[in-house]
């Protein structure tokens, strides 16, 4: 949850917050009780879309931004459905390389995860081989296309025709 503050003009220990603006930056939507929120608020008012002014009994206001749902889908023009499709299969594609790590079969099968191998527990970054194989899925919805390396490009290159084209570093 993210919380901005505005003060009244006292101060000292008496100081009191006239407007608070909150939002969920989280990945879960349950940082904010919003049905409490709702519950307790003298009024609501809608002062756009996805900005709710909530006036307290006490007087004070809250600002919530998307509902409680996470503010960077709700609020933001610039984080688009690309975006996060680009981020949920990277982490499918990690959930997939974790469990199929030992399946020869597998990874003769899909060359990108035959290039990775069982990790222990821990945290790690992924391997690029994983992000270029997100990149290529998404091709097709900014009107991309991608040839394939030539052996003789591969060999003056010094890299493998399938990848992964940047190293893990």
């Amino acid at each position: 949850m993210l919380s901005y503050a505005v003060r009244s003009e006292t101060t000292g220990p008496t100081q009191t917050y006239l407007l608070t603006i909150t939002s969920d930056i989280g990945h879960f939507d349950i940082e904010i009780d919003v049905a409490w929120l709702k519950a307790n608020a003298k009024s609501v008012q809608n002062i756009k879309p996805q900005v709710d002014r909530y006036t307290m009994k006490s007087g004070r206001h809250i600002i919530l931004l998307a509902e409680g749902r996470l503010v960077n889908l709700g609020c933001a023009t610039g984080h688009s459905s690309f975006v996060m499709s680009c981020s949920f299969t990277n982490q499918v594609l990690a959930q997939i390389m974790l469990f199929k790590a030992e399946d020869e079969a597998f990874g003769k099968r899909y060359i990108e995860f035959g290039k990775t191998e069982k990790r222990k527990i821990g945290v790690y970054v992924l391997p690029k081989i994983l992000d270029e194989q997100v990149a290529l899925l998404h091709l097709d919805h900014v009107n991309a296309k991608l040839s394939k390396l030539t052996e003789t490009q591969a060999e003056y290159l010094s890299l493998p025709v399938e990848g992964p084209f940047k190293s893990d570093m």
